[in-house]
């Protein structure tokens, strides 16, 4: 039975031992320089001894640093090679890998498959629905779609739509015995909460300074896919992306309400590495990814 450190402490190490920096490591590693010099004090508890001097300012490597570097670069090289060869393999057999989260997969792109799959049959796509960033390196995902400010270290990013949080619900309720014609009338309704985030009705609420209403009671679900799902059920008012919704509001299983948008920073993303690029699968998903929602958004 193999007793190896932790993978996440090894990659630490490694790469602050590349850069002699645990700054430089953490922006390689997306995480936070704390986190780097955390990983790398538990390696040394492990192996039992210190694999860097750390002077006031400079980093150097003991002489057991030195010796333990070049035999995990070469083993992380290897797997990265490995990586690659199973990626070739995947880009013959017509495979691509994709991380989604849970409300674009269900309410924008599965909606959407049938034109794919009619465009492009010799291509399989495995699609993965999670909240949780893609890790390219270890999940064996070829490309995902994320929620940010695009700026991911290491990605290209190409922006698909800006985020716009906006109250749905189902039309039975907007013309119900407790009408919603005015933002004070959410007093009498459930509000629908998802718990990826928690804070969008309050948010929405102090936005448009609405009063008397409480932005913390109501129903709360898994995401924001089941909150639309929610609402398109009756069971109460959900705030959501907008850009999520197209197809419901133009079916008529939902509604806006009252149409005050609350911009944000946030976009959604398609990325994927930069060493990934050129790779046939990924510029022909990507594309059409762009030209569904420039067919879609007014003006495209």
């Amino acid at each position: 039975m193999r007793r190896l450190p932790p993978l996440s402490a090894l990659r630490a190490f490694e790469a602050a031992a590349r850069h002699l920096s645990f700054t430089k490591a953490a922006e390689e590693l997306h995480v936070t320089q704390a986190a780097i010099s955390h990983q790398v004090k538990a390696l040394e508890e492990h192996l039992g001894r210190p694999l860097f001097r750390r002077l006031t300012r400079a980093l150097r490597l003991t002489p057991a640093g030195e010796a333990y570097r070049p035999v995990l670069t070469e083993a992380f090289e290897a797997i990265e090679r490995a990586t690659r060869r199973l990626q070739a393999e995947s880009e013959r057999q017509g495979v691509l890998n994709i991380s989604l989260t849970p409300a674009f997969m269900s309410r924008w792109l599965i909606p959407r498959l049938g034109y794919w799959q009619e465009a492009h049959p010799e291509i399989e796509l495995r699609l993965t629905s999670t909240p949780k960033l893609a890790d390219f390196s270890r999940d064996g995902i070829d490309l995902a779609v994320r929620h940010g400010r695009g700026a991911w270290p290491g990605l290209i990013a190409h922006r698909l739509f800006q985020s716009e949080n906006v109250p749905v619900c189902s039309p039975a309720l907007v013309n119900g015995p407790l009408p919603l014609a005015k933002p004070a009338d959410l007093a009498h309704h459930t509000l629908l909460h998802d718990f990826v985030e928690p804070e969008l009705w309050r948010i929405w609420l102090a936005a448009v300074g609405v009063e008397g209403v409480d932005p913390d009671r109501g129903l709360r679900l898994s995401d924001s896919a089941d909150t639309i799902q929610a609402a398109i059920a009756g069971s109460g008012v959900a705030m959501t992306r907008r850009a999520l919704i197209g197809l419901d509001l133009a079916a008529g299983r939902l509604v806006i309400p009252f149409d005050i948008r609350l911009p944000s920073e946030y976009a959604f993303y398609i990325v994927y590495p930069e060493a990934s690029a050129e790779r046939p699968m990924i510029r022909m998903f990507r594309d059409w990814v762009l030209e569904q929602v420039a067919a879609e958004t007014p003006g495209g």
